[in-house]
Formats: C-alpha cells, sequence, structure tokens
C-alpha cells in the first residue's frame, strides 16, 4: 500500500516508518523541516517537505495515499513559551486542514492520532484539543473510514522532569501516590498503527493504547534504581504551587493551566474513567524496559 504519514519523525515515526517499510509497504513522510529528508530517505522512505498549514500541499501528497495517519503536535504550532500562540486555535485550523485536504484528495482510509481523554470536550485541560480535532475528522463523509487511536500518557513525557531529578531529587506534579494508571511507550503505539493500517476499515473506530499500569511511587522507585538515586521521591505538589511553578519557568498561560487541570483529572481518576471502559490489552515495553532509556538519558 501507499502510506503517507504526518508527523516527521517523532517518536513514532520514527519507528513506525521503518516498520512500515519491512512489511512492504511504500512510506511517504511529511516534515516541515528540510533538514529531515536525508534522514527520511535514509530509512527508503520519500520524504515531503511542507507545511501543516499549506492545504494544497496536504492534498497533493494525500493523493497518492491508500491510506493516511494523521496526527497533530504541540511542536507544530508553536513554542510553549511563547505567550502569544493559541494553541487549542492552532490543533483547529490543522484539523480542518486535514479535513479539507482529505476531501481533496480523495483518501478513503485515515488513521488519526488522539489521546486519552478526547472523548470528552471539558474536563480534562489541554487534551480537549484532541477532542475537537476528532470531532471535525468525524463531519467527514461516511465512506471515509478513520480509525481514532488513543494512546495514554508517553513514557518519553518523563524526560521532562530530568531537571528536577537533578536539581530536587524528586519528581514534582500536583498528583502522586499508589494508585496505577496506564503508560504507553512510542513504540507500542507504532507497531498497533501498523497493526490497524493492515487490517479492514469500517466506519468509525476507536482504539486505546497502553504499555503498562505503574503508579507514581513506583516510576519514582524504579527510575531511582535504574539512575542510581534509591532515594528518589515523587512528590505531589497542590495545583497552584503547580501553576505558579510552569508560570514562573515562563510557559504559555493557557497551556500552563490545560496541563494543571489534565493532571488534576489525573489525580482523581477522571482521565482513565472511559480507557478503563475500554480497556486494551497492553502492549510489549513495560515501564522497566523504559527505565533503561531514562538511564542513558540522565546519565548523559
Amino acid at each position: 500500500m501507499n502510506i503517507v504519514l504526518t508527523g516527521s519523525l517523532g517518536n513514532i515515526g520514527k519507528s513506525l516508518t521503518p516498520t512500515l517499510i519491512k512489511k512492504g509497504h511504500n512510506v511517504t513522510v511529511i516534515s516541515s523541516k528540510a533538514e529531515r529528508q536525508q534522514d527520511i530517505e535514509a530509512l527508503g522512505a520519500r520524504a515531503a517537505i511542507g507545511s501543516m498549514k499549506d492545504v494544497d500541499f496536504l492534498t497533493t501528497t494525500f493523493k497518492v495515499a491508500d491510506i493516511v495517519y494523521l496526527m497533530e503536535a504541540w511542536e507544530g504550532i508553536g513554542n510553549i513559551f511563547d505567550k502569544d500562540v493559541d494553541f487549542l486555535a492552532g490543533f483547529h485550523r490543522i484539523g480542518n486542514n486535514y479535513k479539507q485536504a482529505v476531501l481533496a484528495s480523495g483518501v478513503k482510509k485515515i488513521v488519526h492520532l488522539s489521546s486519552v481523554g478526547a472523548h470528552s470536550p471539558t474536563g480534562y485541560g489541554s487534551l480537549s484539543a484532541h477532542h475537537d480535532v476528532e470531532n471535525i475528522l468525524k463531519q467527514l463523509p461516511d465512506d471515509i473510514s478513520i480509525k481514532f487511536m488513543r494512546p495514554t500518557g508517553f513514557y518519553t513525557n518523563l524526560f521532562r522532569s530530568l531537571q528536577s531529578i537533578k536539581e530536587k531529587g524528586a519528581i514534582i506534579s500536583n498528583y502522586g501516590g499508589d494508585k496505577k494508571e496506564p503508560w504507553v511507550s512510542p513504540l507500542d503505539i507504532a507497531d498497533e498503527i501498523a497493526e490497524e493500517m493492515e487490517s479492514s476499515f469500517e466506519g468509525r473506530t476507536v482504539r486505546y493504547i497502553a504499555s503498562d499500569e505503574v503508579s507514581p511511587n513506583e516510576i519514582a522507585e524504579i527510575l531511582g534504581q535504574a539512575i542510581g538515586e534509591p532515594n528518589l521521591k515523587w512528590i505531589e505538589i497542590s495545583d497552584e504551587e503547580m501553576l505558579e511553578g510552569l508560570l514562573s519557568m515562563g510557559v504559555n498561560p493557557k497551556i500552563a493551566k490545560g496541563m494543571v487541570e489534565m493532571q488534576a483529572s489525573q489525580r482523581t481518576g477522571l482521565l482513565f474513567e472511559d480507557f478503563y471502559r475500554n480497556k486494551p490489552e497492553l502492549g510489549n515495553v513495560k515501564f522497566v524496559d523504559f527505565a533503561r532509556d531514562f538511564a542513558l538519558a540522565y546519565n548523559n
């Protein structure tokens, strides 16, 4: 099949691209950065260099596809430290660009990377952007099949805590404790997307993706052992303290508030209610596997 991937060679694309090529598919990878072309072609894929803001570019690129993989990324909209960027509006624009390009190109099979929390418009902070884009894509004609992939929190998000671990010996957030929650490896996401692309398409479906279930305190213990810091702790602070900390770092105020609300929904368990109503089989990459990669990053 001819498959077009958005998202360049990010956490998922760098694994999904070679996986699909090994399976015999012709893969085109869209990237906004010309310097990525060499890396994309080195994997055996075709590079399409252009912007998610350019509907004509997307339409032309999608026309060759049997399947298109759609994703949105905060990085593609702006810097989270830019106080003038409206990220929710940016997601909305990209969603509409995708809708227009899909219609104009004639592609009939879509795999969309969404997120846990996308089932509801409110209560999950920044994740409401994914609900919005899902609804935009649902406006496409019924003869266009869409698979909505909803991963849980990425293991790789924990790299954001490297600085606080080194400076304060702790992972700090506005939730914590011993309650297990689902996490996912980008490697498992890539494998499950590839699996969905090779299975039948019919109507609109939702698939949650997770690799393991671990609590904040377990995360601290496992990572602490991996990096040689057995006293590493996960410290829970209030929503107000979390917001103040993000704002003091210069994070866009709307993003900061959205992050706090999202993590507050993790604290209450609200974020994962629909996940557990539709719980998938867990993937292959467990948290202890990721801990080895985390230790490498910590020591480098």
